[in-house]
């Protein structure tokens, strides 16, 4: 199977409650056309990126049976995260790990850091 752009990102997989966020670009300048140092971009503590992938969620600890004998199936279950794919997030840029993959820059957040999604159907077109 080839790799290509729609499916390179489908061998990720997000672990626990942590997001896959695309940075968007940051303009690199001010609204009267003076140039900003990439310092200046890494020390806002807000950031805004694209939901690229969502971990499984929170896991829940198992009840407990009343019967010890019974056989049972070891099944984590895990509690969704708010967060989907497509969502624009505002983030906290000291909680992201930042990344790079085939020459992406992507960041992990987990779910906590997130203090915003914007939900829009038509958000990439």
């Amino acid at each position: 199977m080839e790799i290509t752009a729609d499916n390179r990102l489908r061998r990720l997989i997000v672990v626990g409650d942590r997001v896959l966020i695309k940075p968007k670009n940051p303009s690199d300048r001010t609204s009267s056309g003076l140039y900003l140092p990439p310092t200046v971009h890494e020390k806002e503590q807000v950031q805004s990126g694209y939901v690229i992938k969502v971990g499984p969620g929170y896991p829940i600890p198992a009840p407990a049976e009343d019967e010890p004998w019974k056989e049972t199936e070891e099944k984590v279950k895990y509690m969704p995260l708010q967060a989907q794919e497509g969502d624009l997030a505002l983030y906290l840029q000291r909680n992201a790990v930042e990344l790079q993959y085939e020459d992406e820059t992507y960041c992990i957040v987990p779910q906590s850091a997130i203090l915003l999604l914007e939900r829009s159907e038509n958000l990439f077109e």
